[in-house]
């Protein structure tokens, strides 16, 4: 089994691999260097999956990594949390998968058009779908906390909430039902999650993270 270790240094956290004689798969564009008998290697997808990531802007290629050695994935503020899966399947927000075991299968999962566009991601909002057997690398804000839902309900206002159990209802409603109540309440959209499951988040995000997304969006508004 592959060893994970989690390095932070100067505010940045990078994830460190090491193999021996595993392979390991990543996200597009995360090795930041290796070292040791290891091999690169990223297939084309067949017709069927270009056609999928062009509709879906899935990332086409995701390369693996095998032999025996250590890799180590781009430096990041965000914070790194490793998901162990055992069967199950979740939904990830787009940007939070980083890397995961081979037994794990990464696919784009598509919200209801009319959810994805109150939820501020367009009417075509392509999330990741991951299943399997397996440790997940993901990408959070800040520190996780687990929310368990049994048959219950849980309102979320903003996009902190980066995963959740592929069978929890999801949807984007209005704060009040009345549209001047949401107005008035200072909250829009909120996002429910309605089921039993769990919904993984961070609430509080760590300072450079919270500090590139200011740098971001002001950049988007010039």
């Amino acid at each position: 089994m592959p060893e994970i270790e989690i390095i932070q240094k100067e505010e940045m956290r990078v994830a460190k691999i090491t193999l021996n004689n595993e392979t390991f798969r990543t996200e597009s564009g995360a090795m930041y260097y290796m070292r040791g008998q290891l091999t690169m290697e990223s297939k084309a997808p067949s017709i069927g999956g270009f056609l999928k990531a062009a509709v879906t802007g899935e990332t086409i290629f995701r390369p693996t990594y095998t032999g025996t050695g250590e890799l180590y994935l781009e430096p990041t503020a965000m914070g790194i949390h490793i998901m162990e899966l055992s069967g199950e399947s979740w939904i990830l927000e787009n940007g939070s998968y980083y890397a995961s075991e081979m037994g794990v299968e990464v696919e784009a999962h598509r919200e209801k058009a009319l959810t994805a566009f109150k939820s501020g991601e367009g009417f075509l909002d392509f999330q990741t779908k991951i299943s399997g057997n397996g440790r997940v690398i993901v990408l959070t804000p800040g520190p996780v906390e687990e929310i368990n839902l049994e048959n219950d309900k849980l309102v979320v206002d903003g996009k902190f909430a980066f995963a959740r159990s592929a069978g929890l209802s999801y949807t984007c409603e209005k704060a009040s039902k009345s549209i001047i109540g949401s107005i008035t309440s200072g909250e829009g959209m909120v996002r429910v999650y309605q089921g039993t499951g769990q919904v993984l988040m961070s609430p509080f995000m760590y300072y450079p993270a919270r500090l590139l997304s200011s740098i971001s969006r002001i950049g988007q508004v010039g």
